[in-house]
């Protein structure tokens, strides 16, 4: 794994649920050679947005590599830190009081665990619409597409 990336992402719901957009930039390090993209759904939550930008930046690598993940989700950062561990351990179920309940975005953190097993992932949290450049350009995309399925 030579090549270094950054992988900027966002994620947008008007409503929650409602509709929603993701948007990332994924840039070469050495050459700073950009892929932008962006997409949405009708119906959707914040957190699905989110995940689904990381998921969708990762899945445009066409080989293994070091990425530095620049996101404002804490749920992400928090789930590839802290909680999927054990939730991989407990069957991809969480602990809610005595009872062991099904996490919520399953499909989606089962596939961001896929990429992560390929891919050395380094997150980096980023406070949200506080300018950074990168984070406010992926903001504007997935809100602008958010806005295509209202």
């Amino acid at each position: 794994m030579d090549d270094l990336v950054e992988l900027y992402t966002d994620g947008a719901c008007s409503g929650n649920p409602g509709p929603g957009g993701w948007g990332f930039i994924l840039r070469h390090k050495a050459t700073k050679k950009e892929l932008v993209d962006s997409e949405g759904a009708p119906n959707t939550t914040n957190n699905q947005m989110e995940l689904t930008a990381v998921i969708k930046g990762l899945e445009a690598l066409k080989r293994d590599c070091h990425v530095e993940l620049y996101s404002d989700s804490v749920y992400v950062g928090k789930g590839m830190s802290q909680w999927m561990k054990n939730w991989k351990a407990n069957g991809w179920k969480r602990r809610e009081g005595r009872q062991m309940k099904p996490i919520k975005n399953e499909e989606l953190w089962r596939r961001l665990d896929q990429l992560l097993a390929r891919h050395e992932v380094t997150f980096y949290h980023v406070k949200g619409h506080s300018g950074h450049p990168e984070n406010e350009r992926c903001d504007r995309l997935a809100v602008e597409t958010a806005q295509k399925y209202r």
